[in-house]
């Protein structure tokens, strides 16, 4: 089964604490079913776009967003006094991709945005050693 968005629901590890398409928690569903599925591309297009123009050094162009669960991309970062936080919500969905840094080995980017914010940041395998790059208002 596919969603929306084109996520395969069969498939994904998040199917059974996914939101889904009918919950308020899935922005992507109600920007499709308001305006439409062309009018979704075209929003999607904007977001990778901002963050191409953000020019964060490493940071390849992306071509693609997909569609993801908060839980799965709910990263905890550590502050400078020990302690840490998210900025996620584990049961949102979110646009997003992962990226290779292009000037650190073995760390990858990772990118998420919702019609609120855009977030950029850094990690190792397996999203050790996170470090948040951006947290920008759209």
């Amino acid at each position: 089964m596919k969603s929306l968005c084109g996520a395969d629901c069969a498939n994904c590890q998040w199917n059974s604490t996914c939101p889904g398409c009918s919950d308020e928690k899935c922005f992507i569903a109600k920007y499709i079913k308001k305006d439409g599925k062309e009018a979704y591309e075209e929003f999607k297009q904007a977001l990778i776009g901002e963050f191409n123009a953000l020019g964060i050094p490493g940071m390849p162009k992306i071509k693609e967003l997909y569609a993801l669960v908060g839980k799965y991309v709910n990263l905890e970062y550590p502050l400078h006094n020990g302690q840490t936080v998210q900025f996620l919500d584990d049961n949102s969905m979110y646009l997003g991709n992962q990226v290779v840094c292009q000037s650190k080995s073995g760390r990858c980017y990772g990118m998420v945005a919702c019609p609120e914010f855009l977030l950029v940041c850094e990690y190792g395998e397996n999203g050790e050693v996170p470090e948040l790059v951006l947290y920008q208002r759209r």
